[in-house]
């Protein structure tokens, strides 16, 4: 089925490229063996695949092979760094710091941590969505065992600083993770990836598959980076039990693969959309950005709408344009962005917000159509409210 709407949410999932499909199409029906099956061509077929996958996705984040173990996505690898680390560690520490603006798949993790006596410290962010380096020199303890910070904001685009974040970590003898998922394809990642200790990323925020993910272990020679969060076979170095999902795998190394080979030429066209769009939207009557930090990802736009219903807005224009006011895995929520909350955004700002998120298949025509539906739909809710009418 073929929808009508303009699609402006590649933040929450990407359309899988015909490439990745292609590819991974013959691991489905012909060579379709368990990697894991060490008598019979078919496992040996299978295994070479997966090697050469993973040799694949390692030259393109310039990491070692062995650093690299695949999950169902970016909330099992998130799940496996926090509490492997936090079993690994427990004996010299349990405290873990993070930020208020996390996604929920950490936030959610570190209060499952929390009923098992951990303790987080939660940081705040400043206006512009970055974390005070200050505030975490003070936060960091001899027991810090963990510190986990975003690296790109999935709402706001974001970026923070992490090779400063890095040494600060480091230098109080603490470990650091960073959910890189939103960065990968759209932003350069390897010079990240020499700085942290564990990273995560997911298949299907860069045209890959859904039901795919990694996590990064940045010293993993021996397989002994993190204990495993699945038991039930001796698979991927015995850290992560279960059968190895040929197709997937094969697609996600398709899919980074193209990323990186389009990546300079994409992400100029990309910015220059998302500017295009930030600026038409702007230029509503009282429009917000959300997105202040210089560095931040090249195709997201977040904006608030004051003397606006978001979910009214979200409705009226889901007709018309496929957007969100956020994660898509908080999309169920009836409270504002945590994001904008931990900014401190005004609570009936953040209630009247729009995170746009464009991608790969968006045009100029596109960015242009959406501006003239958003503008006329925001006059259109104003119109119908009266304290608009009578905001002096």
């Amino acid at each position: 089925m073929k929808y009508a709407q303009l699609y402006f949410d590649y933040n929450a999932t990407t359309p899988c490229a015909k490439e990745v499909v292609d590819a991974m199409l013959p691991h489905f029906h012909e060579d379709f063996g368990n990697p894991s099956s060490s008598h019979h061509p078919y496992g040996w077929l299978a295994k070479r695949s997966v090697e050469d996958a993973t040799a694949s996705i390692a030259k393109s984040l310039e990491v070692a092979p062995s650093s690299l173990v695949y999950t169902s996505g970016a909330t099992e690898s998130i799940n496996m760094v926090l509490k492997g680390v936090a079993r690994k560690l427990q004996s010299k520490g349990k405290h873990i710091i993070t930020t208020k603006a996390e996604h929920k798949a950490v936030l959610d993790t570190c209060i499952f941590l929390e009923e098992e006596g951990f303790e987080i410290s939660y940081l705040d962010v400043e206006s512009d969505g970055l974390i005070s380096l200050e505030k975490l020199n003070k936060t960091l303890r001899p027991d810090t065992i963990l510190v986990s910070i975003l690296f790109a904001n999935n709402e706001t685009g974001v970026i923070q600083p992490l090779d400063d974040i890095a040494g600060k970590v480091h230098a109080n003898g603490s470990l650091l993770f960073s959910d890189t998922t939103q960065a990968l394809g759209k932003v350069a990642i390897s010079e990240v990836l020499k700085k942290v200790d564990y990273a995560c990323f997911s298949g299907h925020k860069v045209y890959g598959p859904k039901g795919i993910g990694l996590v990064y272990i940045k010293n993993n020679e021996d397989g002994d980076g993190l204990p495993s969060l699945i038991q039930g076979g001796g698979q991927q170095k015995r850290q992560r039990g279960g059968t190895i999902n040929t197709p997937l795998i094969v697609g996600l190394a398709k899919a980074i693969a193209l990323a990186f080979e389009q990546f300079d030429d994409e992400k100029n066209r990309i910015e220059k959309l998302r500017n295009k769009l930030e600026a038409g939207l702007l230029q509503i009557e009282m429009a917000l950005s959300n997105s202040k930090s210089p560095k931040r990802l090249p195709n997201t736009v977040h904006i608030s709408f004051p003397y606006v219903d978001g979910a009214n807005l979200l409705i009226a224009l889901s007709a018309q344009i496929a957007v969100s006011n956020g994660s898509a895995c908080n999309s169920a929520s009836v409270e504002p962005s945590h994001v904008l909350m931990a900014m401190g955004v005004e609570r009936t700002l953040a209630y009247a917000s729009l995170r746009l998120s464009i991608g790969r298949y968006t045009t100029d025509a596109d960015i242009e159509k959406a501006i003239a539906i958003i503008s006329e739909e925001v006059s259109k809710q104003r119109e119908n409210n009266i304290l608009w009418e009578r905001r002096g």
